[in-house]
């Protein structure tokens, strides 16, 4: 007579389970389900060399008894400490559940225990150094750039002053801006004209000569002409001019440069006349070809402040600046 088959404490290792199938021992093992040691099969009555299997071992397995005192004592030790120390893991986990469910307002939060590592999570080095702001851009002006008009042939920039605007279907040539607005013409049936232009051109050595000096008082006749005598397709929109006197003239610095203006103050047969003013200076980039600038400001109350011409000047930029 032998147990029946069934999970018996292996003799071998007493903290598994082996499956005895009522004859001998097999290699299967198991962890107890539950905690403490397994309870063997009852014994089976008869002769004492009947009980149970035989002794596992290479040749032949040994049915399972009851644990000794030492085995059952040393098992209920550890089955104790994998309890206490399961019951403090879940305790720990509950407990920082709740903890961060009250710092959240008490929003609900997930109480499943996770995977822990128990390597740190990595952390950015610490730094006192702030962080870094935008610069301010260093590109060059753009013609969409609301402070600034840009002429890309010569290589400079003027500033946009207040009352002044980009030409949108201003048809003569090299004009930069002009004033707001139209007006009547002072000459009959002639159509409108604007209060203020400023122009710039690439200059034209006369007999070779670029001194900005020679240029200029070479420009302001021609600049004259064409403001307030007789336009390029020879209109008179004042009636052609009557006179002109040169208020002022002298070397500036312009952009970097050496350069030289000659300012008239021109009167018309029909309107208030005006001034012009011719600027020449080398072109602060590429080539340095010479460059000339022409203000043409009506005179009286409706015109531009003369003290424009100079900040204009004043303004005048290389591209790269």
């Amino acid at each position: 007579m032998t147990p029946s088959p069934g999970w018996y404490r292996d003799p071998k290792a007493p903290h598994l389970e082996r499956w005895w199938d009522g004859t001998a021992w097999t290699e299967h093992r198991r962890t107890p389900d539950v905690p403490g040691p397994p309870v063997p099969a009852p014994p089976v009555p008869g002769p004492p060399q009947a009980y149970g299997p035989p002794d596992p071992g290479p040749q032949a397995p040994t049915p399972p008894g009851p644990p000794s005192a030492g085995d059952a004592s040393a098992l209920r030790s550890k089955v104790i400490a994998l309890t206490a120390a399961g019951a403090v893991l879940v305790t720990a986990i509950v407990t920082g559940a709740i903890v961060l469910g009250e710092e959240d307002g008490g929003t609900e939060v997930n109480t499943a225990p996770t995977l822990a590592t128990s390597q740190p999570a990595p952390r950015e080095p610490a730094t006192d150094t702030p962080t870094p702001t935008p610069s301010e851009s260093t590109s060059e002006p753009s013609a969409d750039d609301p402070a600034v008009v840009v002429d890309q042939l010569n290589g400079i920039t003027l500033p946009l002053l207040d009352g002044w605007v980009r030409p949108q279907t201003y048809t003569e040539a090299d004009v930069l801006m002009s004033t707001d607005g139209t007006y009547e013409c002072p000459a009959e049936d002639f159509g409108s004209c604007r209060h203020g232009k400023v122009i710039s051109r690439t200059a034209t050595p006369q007999n070779g000569e670029t001194a900005p000096e020679a240029l200029a008082e070479a420009d302001i006749k021609e600049a004259a002409d064409e403001a307030y005598d007789r336009d390029r397709v020879g209109r008179r929109p004042f009636g052609g001019i009557e006179s002109h006197q040169v208020v002022k003239s002298g070397p500036v610095k312009v952009a970097g440069r050496t350069g030289y203006f000659v300012r008239w103050r021109v009167r018309t047969a029909e309107g208030p006349g005006g001034y012009v003013q011719s600027l020449a200076f080398a072109s602060p980039v590429g080539t340095e070809a010479p460059v000339i600038v022409r203000y043409v400001f009506d005179a009286g109350e409706d015109g531009p402040p003369l003290a424009d011409m100079d900040r204009f000047t004043r303004g005048i930029r290389p591209t790269t600046d």
